[in-house]
């Protein structure tokens, strides 16, 4: 046990405090119970070093996967801290505890040591598992993306700007996209940012770096954390390595469901949960039509993969039509339900319809549709209902 304590003061006392996401700020860190939740490498675990370094040393950050788990159980942990003046419990990646029975220990901790509080992290496969619901009435739930690019404006000591709503985008994006590109060389940074921006990790690598450990995250998510929270085979993670390589000569996909099947040497039920598994562990995201219910019955109208740095690291990001759409669908999200609709590229909360294309895009494929918008790149400032691409990712 005194080498969890040891190695977390060493991470605690080692992080950076000049940053921190946005989430960070969002989270009630009084709540006794709280779990974030995201993909891999989005900086969850940092987020939980910064806070246990206010925790003035009554805290404690431990991963699930270390080897002192393999024989004790997370109980013992909390009863050790608890009884030597300990208050804060930072538990990172819960989905690799090598038990199956964390959220009973959770449950338990929470109601038999007051006062002491409990975060924890978790791949984003765990909305697929139901011992995330099992601790609803207990745990608060949050979950992280990765940087916007006005975070990674702000990471990379470029300029810092407050988010924008996007009811403030929609009516002022002239004014703010002016002010902006008046500050900074907006159109470059953001290229930059779309190559290599998406995880806050790209301070500390080179660009080629930077798409060698993305491509680990995608691989480690396929071997590690799928099969931790879903008990797959290893036939299926060969499956859905296959799916992802074939995705990859195809995206923006609309697919057709009996050939890829065909394809990957699966029936349509079992491609479903492939493209399901994948979605949920932030390496796609699929689009459904507004009008399909439920979504997940539905075939997918578009799939995409999940944000443009995936692209890059998969050898994708040639295609700058498929690199736009990838952008604007991850920062939609955030705020909202995303669909593929009949007119447009993207509908948002069945409200706003989006068609995204380059300087020259035009409103002909839209026209006359209420609460409708041209997303346009490679421009500074807009127009009427023509918006710069980039000014969506200042949406959080």
């Amino acid at each position: 046990m005194q080498r969890i304590f040891e190695i977390s003061n060493r991470l605690v006392n080692g992080v950076e405090t000049r940053h921190y996401r946005y989430l960070y700020h969002e989270i009630d860190w009084n709540d006794p119970l709280i779990m974030i939740r995201g993909a891999r490498g989005v900086g969850k675990t940092t987020m939980m070093y910064q806070r246990c370094k206010l925790t003035d040393g009554k805290g404690l950050y431990a991963s699930s996967d270390q080897l002192w788990f393999n024989d004790h159980t997370i109980t013992e942990l909390v009863d050790y801290h608890y009884k030597h003046g300990g208050t804060h419990l930072f538990l990172d990646e819960v989905h690799l505890y090598p038990r199956d029975n964390w959220e009973q220990e959770l449950k338990n901790i929470h109601d038999s040591y007051p006062g002491y509080r409990v975060t924890f992290t978790g791949s984003s496969l765990l909305q697929l598992n139901n011992k995330v619901a099992d601790l609803s009435r207990r745990v608060a739930i949050y979950d992280l993306r990765g940087l916007s690019f006005r975070e990674y404006l702000e990471f990379s000591e470029i300029a810092r700007f407050p988010v924008v709503s996007l009811e403030t985008l929609l009516a002022d994006h002239a004014a703010i996209s002016t002010e902006v590109a008046s500050s900074i060389r907006v159109i470059g940074e953001f290229e930059r940012y779309l190559n290599r921006g998406y995880y806050p990790f790209f301070l500390s690598t080179s660009e080629f770096t930077y798409s060698q450990r993305v491509e680990r995250i995608v691989q480690s998510v396929i071997d590690i954390d799928i099969p931790a929270v879903t008990q797959i085979e290893y036939e299926t993670q060969l499956k859905l390595k296959k799916l992802v390589v074939v995705l990859a000569d195809q995206v923006p996909f609309v697919p057709n469901i009996s050939k890829l099947s065909k394809d990957i040497g699966v029936t349509r039920n079992q491609l479903m949960k492939l493209l399901a598994l994948l979605c949920d562990g932030a390496i796609l995201r699929s689009l459904n039509d507004p009008s399909t219910q439920p979504k997940g019955a539905a075939k997918p109208e578009k799939i995409l993969f999940d944000n443009p740095s995936v692209m890059q690291a998969l050898g994708v990001s040639n295609r700058v039509g498929t690199v736009r759409e990838s952008f604007i669908a991850s920062m939609l999200s955030k705020i909202g339900t995303v669909y593929c609709p009949k007119e447009g590229d993207f509908l948002l909360d069945r409200k706003y319809i989006f068609e995204v294309g380059g300087k020259g895009k035009g409103f002909s494929q839209i026209a006359d549709k209420p609460e409708s918008y041209v997303i346009a790149d490679d421009i500074e400032s807009g127009f009427g209902n023509k918006i710069p691409l980039w000014l969506f990712g200042f949406l959080y």
